[in-house]
């Protein structure tokens, strides 16, 4: 028996900010840039990227390409599409054991 399987796409499930929130901050904690950057992009997509690149002040075409997989966005670009989607990064210690 052939299993069915059906597509899944994350920005489908970021439809409050309390599940953006927690998206990001799970990939922060990962600390892979890349997946930061992916993250961050799927919450553009979920919002409607050409709303928040232009919020950005961001072409959409330059949004996408540094918030996608192989791109590598500076901080500054990151700062600006965090800004338009309404959230802010903030930094805390790591737990650490003497």
């Amino acid at each position: 028996m052939a299993l069915e399987t059906l597509s899944w796409d994350t920005a489908d499930s970021l439809d409050t900010p309390e599940r953006i929130a927690l998206s990001i901050e799970a990939v922060l904690e990962d600390g892979d840039p890349a997946l930061i950057a992916a993250a961050i992009g799927d919450v553009a997509r979920a919002k409607g990227m050409s709303q928040v690149a232009q919020k950005a002040g961001l072409s959409r075409e330059a949004m996408y390409r540094a918030l996608s997989e192989d791109g590598n966005p500076r901080l500054t670009t990151l700062m600006a599409v965090l800004k338009a989607l309404g959230l802010r990064l903030t930094v805390t210690p790591a737990n650490r054991t003497a």
